[in-house]
């Protein structure tokens, strides 16, 4: 009985939640887990086959959400957690949600996207048979730390996990070392494919010995083939990799003889298609016709979301220093004249920490095609000052998102993109699909 009234007090709070505006997609499950402690791990019965996590710092919402999309394709119940909530109240949320008022739900396969701090607690309700882990780097600094802490915090949730299987990216160091203790796969890109400029590199070192690491070559951030030349420690055999690799007008890539061929925006996509094919390849659901299951799919908010405002407006979440250099990467990848928009905020999910605002690479917007540069945001005059000593003008100071991206519908570039962190992220959309209406209205 206590399971059925959690199930039913989660969609209640569920429907009031949406009734006021909000998204409701954790504090529902906060509330069953009060009600019913182990309504995860009773709720597990009711899937099939095999419950895959997605972690890692960049990439999991997007990963999560194409091995959902591509599992459903293929004619499976997918459970999910699509909405991006990641912690424990997020998962019972899912599973809650998911139920009929009788507590029965049918699935072939559980996607659920974690936070990796939140691995040693939703661990302890269900242990997933893979775990996808995309890349590690700095992030939110005053919730997790340094990443050894992140490191640590995943090592005890596979103790925890015990027969896990993992699908690790073997270009991070950080992230191939989980693969000494467990049994684990890799996928990765197996040549040179970016110029060879400095990059901020966030394992410098050796996650074995602490000598420093070399590389034969690298794609960003500390992702790469490398070596330790010290303890011998390299980049290890990789079991799903994509070469030749084409990023003109599209993505294009091989994997296992399979040709890929997205219209995604960003070198970074590649690592997401890779990790979903791995899966799919692990749990003997990959088709012959994979590259057309991910041709339609739609990203999540605010990965690389294109708006027409009159002109394409491009909304990227970019919350840390890996992700805002690769969103700069692909904004001068477009040789369009272009506006950008910046807004950096501080609030609670995104860190109050905004130092490491420092490690980002702001310097390459120094672009030719660059036509305006605005900030905006809480912090406006913190990401103001960096561009400063970035060398690189700012064109206004604006505290309003909306007076912001007006200003660009005005200019006569021919694509404005903006670059937010977190708590800007939905705010923004929200402005921009609002606008998009009132423009339709007047047509």
């Amino acid at each position: 009985m206590r399971l059925l009234l959690a199930i039913w007090a989660a969609k209640l709070a569920s429907v009031i939640g949406r009734l006021v505006g909000k998204k409701s997609s954790s504090s529902p499950g906060v509330i069953a887990l009060k009600i019913c402690p182990d309504i995860i791990g009773r709720l597990r019965k009711n899937i099939k086959g095999e419950v895959i996590a997605i972690c890692g710092t960049n990439g999991k919402t997007t990963t999560n959400n194409l091995l959902c999309t591509a599992l459903s394709k293929c004619g499976y119940k997918v459970l999910c957690n699509k909405l991006g909530a990641n912690m424990l109240g997020g998962i019972a949320t899912t599973f809650a949600q998911a139920c009929n008022i009788w507590g029965k739900f049918s699935a072939d396969y559980a996607c659920l996207e974690i936070d990796e701090a939140s691995t040693v607690k939703v661990f302890d309700h269900i242990a997933p048979d893979y775990m996808i882990i995309t890349n590690l780097f700095r992030d939110q600094l005053d919730r997790y730390g340094e990443i050894d802490i992140t490191v640590n915090l995943l090592k005890t949730a596979m103790l925890k996990a015990k027969n896990i299987k993992l699908i690790l990216n073997g270009d991070d160091p950080l992230t191939a070392q989980f693969g000494k203790d467990n049994p684990a796969f890799y996928f990765g890109i197996s040549e040179q494919v970016l110029p060879q400029v400095d990059d901020t590199k966030e394992g410098q070192f050796c996650v074995f010995c602490g000598g420093e690491q070399k590389y034969n070559y690298y794609h960003y951030s500390q992702l790469g083939d490398y070596y330790c030349p010290h303890c011998g420690n390299k980049r290890p055999h990789i079991d799903f990799e994509a070469t030749n690799v084409d990023l003109k007008n599209s993505l294009k890539f091989t994997v296992s003889g399979c040709r890929i061929d997205l219209n995604y925006k960003g070198f970074y996509n590649i690592y997401n298609v890779l990790a979903v094919y791995s899966a799919m390849s692990l749990l003997g659901t990959l088709p012959e016709n994979f590259n057309s299951l991910l041709a339609d799919y739609k990203p999540q908010i605010g990965r690389m979301e294109e708006i027409d405002l009159g002109k394409p407006v491009i909304l990227n979440l970019a919350k840390n220093p890996a992700g805002f250099n690769q969103a700069i990467q692909t904004v001068l990848s477009d040789k369009r004249k272009k506006d950008v928009i910046v807004a950096i905020n501080d609030k609670a999910n995104d860190g109050h920490d905004v130092s490491w605002l420092w490690d980002v690479d702001f310097e390459k917007l120094r672009d030719e095609n660059l036509n305006m540069l605005i900030t905006t945001g809480i912090r406006l005059y913190d990401i103001s000052l960096r561009f400063k000593y970035s060398d690189v003008k700012v064109s206004s100071i604006c505290p309003s998102m909306r007076e912001a991206i007006q200003s660009c519908l005005r200019t006569d570039a021919q694509v404005c993109y903006i670059l937010v962190n977190y708590t800007a992220l939905f705010p923004t959309e929200t402005i921009m699909l609002d606008m998009k209406k009132e423009l339709e209205g007047k047509k």
